[in-house]
């Protein structure tokens, strides 16, 4: 190596092999590598709300989910329908002047797959945004706390009211199907449709409010199935004591406190259902207020219970 090379690259600052250094007085560039800002339409809340929606309903099936996420929904819907296929099949092969079951009748008999529906999928909905800290993101923009609560509480009742409004169908075009007279069919199913309605309404706020308390999924199944499943057993059981009292007059009054129970008094008082209490005894007209009244009271309490913990959550 040269004298003069040595001193070219102790000028420059570069060792053997490298580029020189930029001299003294040499301008930075900056180089234009393509990024360009986002200049197409904004669709908003409105088109978030949306999106959230129709994924936490196909979520509730486990459609876009894996093969194993699909099972149990799948499963569960098929038991539902099963019956009322069974039914309509009876009632077609024997003539029969009326289907087995009435349209109002049906939810309440299959009232423990719904109730297991509910604790599989209401802890899938909320409780792996609680456990990921997901939520907080959600929140940023544009969606907030009441858009979160609003699609996550009509998706999970969306999918209750598919799952027990699709026997209620079986067992419509069966009777249709069967010759029995169309203006009886036809309201009992449009009375069926009112009852699950309100069923899934109520049965999605209790278990969304219940699964949004842990982030923890297996105790909100366990919880919500016990909310469900314990409280109808120890209804039933006091209205089975008060009727074998001749308490007849408390039985209705004890159907209050349990979701199940509360739809029974609902459809029993003004949809022409017959009662599933003890001895057919139903609420009686003011007793039915009542029945609606603390149904929406709680369907209406489980909204603005999810509200209060989201607006914790998204802190």
């Amino acid at each position: 190596m040269t004298v003069e090379h040595s001193r070219a690259q102790t000028a420059t600052g570069a060792r053997a092999g490298e580029p020189p250094l930029p001299r003294a007085g040499e301008q930075t560039r900056i180089h234009n590598i393509g990024y360009r800002s986002y200049d197409g339409p904004r669709l908003g809340r409105a088109y978030a709300r949306r999106s959230l929606y129709a994924q936490s309903l196909r979520g509730a099936y486990g459609l876009g989910r894996s093969a194993k996420s699909k099972v149990l929904p799948m499963i569960l819907f098929v038991v539902m329908c099963l019956p009322a296929a069974i039914m309509v099949a009876v009632a077609v092969a024997t003539k029969m002047d009326d289907l087995p079951v009435d349209y109002t009748r049906y939810a309440i008999v299959m009232q423990a797959v719904i109730g297991l529906y509910v604790a599989a999928q209401a802890p899938q909905s909320v409780s792996r945004d609680l456990r990921f800290k997901t939520v907080p993101l959600y929140f940023s923009r544009p969606i907030e706390t009441v858009d979160y609560v609003r699609a996550k509480y009509a998706a999970l009742a969306s999918a209750l009211f598919i799952l027990t409004a699709a026997p209620l169908l079986v067992l419509y075009v069966g009777a249709l199907l069967a010759k029995l007279d169309f203006m009886d069919q036809t309201k009992g199913f449009a009375q069926g449709l009112v009852s699950v309605a309100l069923l899934s309404l109520l049965f999605a706020g209790i278990g969304l409010v219940i699964s949004a308390v842990t982030p923890r999924r297996g105790f909100g199944v366990a919880a919500v199935i016990a909310a469900l499943t314990i409280t109808y057993g120890a209804v039933s059981t006091l209205q089975a004591i008060a009727f074998d009292q001749t308490s007849t007059g408390a039985v209705p009054w004890i159907g209050l406190f349990s979701p199940i129970t509360l739809i029974d008094g609902v459809q029993t008082a003004f949809l022409g259902a017959s009662s599933a209490f003890p001895g057919g005894i139903g609420p009686s007209d003011g007793q039915g207020v009542v029945f609606v009244l603390v149904t929406l009271g709680a369907i209406a309490g489980c909204y603005g219970l999810l509200m209060r913990r989201y607006r914790k959550v998204g802190l």
